[in-house]
C-alpha cells in the first residue's frame, strides 16, 4: 500500500510504540514460567519465600507491563491522528488541482467518502497496528515457541495446529478484501443520494417527490446493509472455528499432561504453563476476526485513497510553459477550435474562429445546449480544445503559466455559488486582501450594495450553506461584485444576470462599462445582447452568426426569430 509513506515522518513514534509493546509481549509471554517455579517449587514444596520472591517479581514485571501499555496507547494515537491528517491534507490539495474531467470520474460524493470514512478506517488500522494488531501474532509465535521450551512433546500439538490456522486466516484475509472495497463502494451511492436529496431538497417539496426520494435512500441504504452484513457474517465465522480448533488443542494438552504428571515424566507447574500458553494462543485468536476485519477494511481503503492520489492531473502548466508570457489586456482568439468533454463521443464545439478585442464586450446567444458553458470554460483553461487554439493576449493558452490566467479573470459560472460565511468573506475570494472601500465600490457596481446594508449585520451578515438566505437575483449580483472586486483583465459572465429585472440589469451594464476589461455574456435576452459590441449566435456547436445587433437584425433569420419572440412581430428596437 503506497499510502503507508505518509507513515515516515512518525518513525520515531513508531519504533518508542512498538519497543514498548515488546516489553508488555516480553511480560506476557515470561509469567506463565514463573507461575510454573511458584507452582513446582514453592507450592508443592510449601515454601513460602519462593512464593513471594516470585510473586513480587510477577508483580513488578506487570506495573512495568501496564506503564507501557499507557505509554504506548499514546504514541500510537500520536502516530494514527497525524497519519490521518496528513493523508487528509494531501488528498484535499489534490482535489484541489482536479480539472472538471478528473471529477467526473470521481464524483464529489465518493471523494468525501474517501476524505472521511476510508481515512478513518486507516488510522484506526494505524492505532491497531502499533497497538494489537502485530502483538497478536507475535504472541501466538512467541507462546508457541515458550511452550516448546517447557516441553516439547506436550507442545507438538500447537506446532501441527498453528501453521494450518495461518493459512486459513489468509484465505479469509484475502476474501474480505473484496467483500469490504464493496461495501466501501455501496457507502459511496448512499453518499451521494444524500448530497442530491440535501442540495435539491426545494425542488423535491416543490414537486412533492418527497416518497420517491425516500424509497431511492431506502434502496441504496438497504444494499449498503445486506452487503455489510454479509462481509461481516463471513469474518464472524471465523471466531467460532478457531475457538474450536484451539479448544481440541488444549484438551489434548490436559489429557497428554495428566498421563505424564501421573507418570513423573511432566511437573504440575510445566503443565499449567503450557495450559496458560494455550489459553493466550486462544485468546489472541479470538480477535482475530476484529483485526482481519479491520484489515480488510483499510485494504479497501487504502486503495480509494490512492486512486485519488495517483490521479493524472491532466491540466497543468507544462514544459513549453513561458513564464514570460502574462494577460495584459484581455484580448481572446479562437482558432478552429474544436472540444469534445472526456465521457463523451460527440463534440459540443466545431471548428469555432472568432476574435475579441481588448476592451470589448461581446454577447453569446444560442439556445440551451449550443455551446455557450463550454466556450466560456475553455477560457480560464477548466478545459483544453481537442482541437485548434486559444489564444489570450496573442499566447497560446498552453504557454501561459496557470495561475496568470485565473488570476487574471473573473468567472460567474451559470450557477451561482456562494460560501458559508459572512458577505464580505465571499468578496474576498476575489481578492484577498481588498479593502472595504473595494467591496463597497464592487458591491455598488454589481447593483447589491443596497440590499446589503438592510441585511441584520451587512457586510458582516452570516449566509447559510449556498447563500440559502439570499433570493436568486441577489446570489446572482453578489457573485458578480465577488469577480468585479478583483479589477480582472476578462470578465465571464454565465447567463449571470437572468434573475434581474430589465432595469437593475441596465443599470449594472453601464456600470461595467467604467471596468477595464473585457466582457464576455452569455444571456438568453436580445435587450442584454444590444448593448455589446458585438454579438456571437452559436448553434449546435457551431458559429453561425457574428455582427452587431443591426448587422444581425438584418442578415440572420436565427437572430430575428429570437429578436421577435421577445419584443413581438413588427417591433424594431435601436441601440
Amino acid at each position: 500500500m503506497k499510502v503507508i509513506r505518509f507513515l515516515k515522518p512518525y518513525r520515531a513514534a513508531m519504533a518508542v510504540a512498538w519497543s514498548l509493546m515488546l516489553v508488555e509481549l516480553a511480560v506476557e509471554l515470561l509469567n506463565p514460567l514463573f507461575m510454573a517455579r511458584i507452582i513446582d517449587e514453592g507450592i508443592l514444596n510449601k515454601d513460602l519465600d519462593v512464593v513471594l520472591k516470585w510473586g513480587f517479581i510477577m508483580v513488578g514485571m506487570s506495573l512495568i507491563a501496564f506503564i507501557s501499555g499507557v505509554t504506548n496507547s499514546f504514541f500510537a494515537a500520536y502516530t494514527s491522528q497525524g497519519f490521518g491528517f496528513d493523508v487528509r491534507e494531501s488528498l484535499y490539495k489534490k482535489v484541489q488541482s482536479f480539472s472538471f474531467a478528473s471529477f467526473s470520474k470521481l464524483p464529489a460524493s465518493s471523494l468525501i467518502t474517501r476524505m472521511t470514512n476510508d481515512v478513518r478506517q486507516l488510522q484506526n488500522t494505524i492505532f491497531m497496528s502499533l497497538r494489537i494488531m502485530l502483538r497478536a501474532p507475535l504472541l501466538v509465535v512467541g507462546s508457541t515457541i515458550m511452550a516448546l521450551i517447557v516441553d516439547v512433546r506436550l507442545a507438538l500439538v500447537l506446532v501441527i495446529v498453528i501453521p494450518v490456522l495461518w493459512l486459513f486466516l489468509l484465505w479469509v484475509l484475502k476474501r474480505g478484501w473484496n467483500l469490504f472495497e464493496r461495501v466501501q463502494s455501496r457507502l459511496d451511492k448512499v453518499n451521494e443520494v444524500m448530497k442530491e436529496n440535501l442540495s435539491g431538497m426545494r425542488l423535491i417539496k416543490a414537486y412533492t417527490r418527497s416518497k420517491y426520494e425516500e424509497s431511492r435512500f431506502h434502496d441504496a441504504n438497504e444494499d449498503l446493509k445486506d452487503r455489510t452484513a454479509a462481509a461481516l457474517r463471513f469474518m464472524e465465522i471465523i471466531m467460532p472455528l478457531l475457538m474450536l480448533v484451539m479448544n481440541l488443542a488444549l484438551l489434548s494438552v490436559l489429557w497428554f499432561g495428566s498421563i505424564d504428571v501421573a507418570s513423573g515424566g511432566t511437573k504440575v507447574g510445566e503443565v499449567v504453563a503450557i495450559v496458560t500458553y494455550v489459553t493466550r494462543i486462544s485468546s489472541v485468536f479470538s480477535i482475530f476476526s476484529f483485526i482481519i476485519t479491520s484489515f480488510s477494511r483499510a485494504r479497501a481503503s487504502a486503495e480509494r485513497v490512492e486512486e485519488v492520489l495517483e490521479t493524472e492531473i491532466d491540466l497543468k502548466d507544462g514544459a513549453e510553459v513561458d513564464q514570460n508570457n502574462k494577460v495584459t489586456g484581455g484580448e481572446i482568439t479562437f482558432k478552429d477550435v474544436s472540444f469534445q468533454y472526456p465521457s463523451t463521443r460527440e463534440k459540443v464545439l466545431r471548428h469555432l474562429s472568432f476574435h475579441v478585442g481588448t476592451g470589448q464586450t461581446v454577447s453569446l446567444l444560442g439556445a440551451t445546449g449550443s455551446g455557450k458553458t463550454s466556450l466560456f470554460q475553455l477560457i480560464p483553461r477548466l478545459y483544453d480544445a481537442t482541437e485548434g487554439t486559444v489564444e489570450l493576449d496573442g499566447h497560446p493558452i498552453r504557454l501561459i503559466p496557470l495561475d496568470e490566467i485565473r488570476q487574471n479573470i473573473g468567472y460567474v459560472p451559470q450557477e451561482v455559488i456562494l460560501f458559508s460565511g459572512s458577505v464580505a468573506e465571499n468578496l474576498l475570494w476575489g481578492k484577498e486582501d481588498a479593502t472595504r472601500e473595494e467591496m463597497i465600490q464592487a458591491a455598488k457596481d454589481a447593483q447589491i450594495h443596497e440590499t446589503i446594508l438592510k441585511l441584520s449585520n451587512g457586510y458582516d451578515t452570516v449566509l447559510g450553506q449556498k447563500g440559502v438566505n439570499l433570493s436568486g437575483g441577489q446570489k446572482q449580483r453578489l457573485s458578480i461584485a465577488r469577480a468585479l472586486i478583483r479589477k480582472p483583465k476578462i470578465l465571464l459572465l454565465d447567463d449571470s444576470t437572468s434573475a434581474l429585472d430589465l432595469k437593475t440589469e441596465s443599470r449594472l451594464l453601464q456600470a461595467l462599462k467604467r471596468y477595464e476589461c473585457t466582457t464576455m455574456i452569455i444571456t438568453q435576452k436580445v435587450s442584454t445582447a444590444m448593448e455589446s459590441d458585438r454579438i456571437l449566435l452559436l448553434e449546435d456547436g457551431e458559429l453561425i452568426g457574428e455582427g452587431t445587433h443591426q448587422s444581425l437584425l438584418e442578415d440572420s433569420s436565427l437572430y430575428q426569430h429570437i429578436y421577435h419572440s421577445q419584443f413581438g412581430e413588427g417591433e424594431i428596437h435601436h441601440v
